[in-house]
């Protein structure tokens, strides 16, 4: 190929990856349609459902750094116990309807299960740098819109986990705090599964680590511009539909110096997001 003719590849690919990652930005900033069919529950039911293989894989393979504030996996590290581990967790979550179980059973049920398919996803393109390396469509969409469960007899994506099932049955933002894309620009990835019994804690809890943390919110005083996680850009309409009241709603989870800045900012917003794998060294 001459020189020319790979510049202009070069370019056209690099077109098509702002393309695509456009498409993607405008995707997520749409309003899906819930899918009626999952939006039945049980109330009464108080059965549990078994987390403890995902457990184990959160407690072997998630590395918590105080110090940075991001949990790393270790994907690098992945051994073949953890992926048969893996396997056998993927498979008994979607051999079960979780339409028979409670409400805060199924919403911890859904969590568990995206973040466990994203880890497969990793895993089996591993090594990668980004999740949007993965995937079977164009080149920069990621995953997302890939069949990657079967669940009651139903083909599931990514996307109508997290956009068709958890946010428009449950109708709760803090659904961005525990769903994990596999970025370094994501909230982190908890390492406890999900369970009914601890899922408004944790989810509270994993709701101030990101917002207190400069990739969630961040303050420039010299300038006086507020940068803010770009998924609160895709996903206003999750809280409260504008600015204003996404600065009102991130108070909640605020310490007390950041929500003194949300509750008077008047200055810049702009939006950023990191896409670079979550994953630790290998050792």
């Amino acid at each position: 190929m001459s020189t020319p003719v790979k510049i202009i590849s070069v370019i056209l690919f690099a077109g098509l990856l702002l393309v695509t990652n456009k498409a993607y930005d405008m995707y997520k900033m749409m309003d899906p349609k819930p899918l009626k069919e999952w939006q039945a529950s049980d109330a009464e039911n108080t059965a549990r459902i078994d987390h403890q293989l995902w457990q184990q894989i959160l407690t072997d393979n998630v590395e918590v750094n105080p110090e940075t504030g991001i949990n790393l996996f270790k994907y690098a590290n992945f051994s073949d116990a953890d992926y048969e581990k893996l396997e056998r967790y993927l498979e008994y979550a979607q051999s079960i309807s979780p339409l028979t179980y409670n409400d805060a059973e199924q919403m911890a049920y859904w969590i568990n299960l995206y973040n466990a398919i994203t880890i497969k996803v990793i895993v089996d393109e591993y090594p990668v740098e980004s999740i949007k390396q993965t995937g079977e469509g164009l080149p920069g969409l990621g995953p997302w819109d890939d069949v990657t469960a079967v669940v009651d007899g139903k083909e599931l994506t990514l996307n109508n986990i997290e956009h068709n099932i958890l946010r428009r049955v449950w109708s709760d933002n803090r659904i961005h705090y525990g769903v994990n894309c596999a970025s370094i620009g994501c909230p982190n990835l908890a390492n406890q599964a999900y369970t009914a019994e601890n899922l408004d804690s944790l989810l509270d809890t994993m709701a101030a680590q990101f917002i207190n943390h400069p990739r969630g919110v961040h303050y420039d005083a010299a300038t006086n511009t507020l940068t803010l996680s770009s998924i609160f850009n895709w996903f206003v309409s999750d809280f409260g539909g504008n600015e204003k009241a996404l600065l009102v709603d991130l108070q909640r989870h605020a310490k007390p110096e950041l929500k003194a800045i949300l509750a008077k900012h008047t200055g810049k917003i702009k939006y950023d997001y990191d896409w670079r794998l979550n994953g630790s060294q290998a050792e």
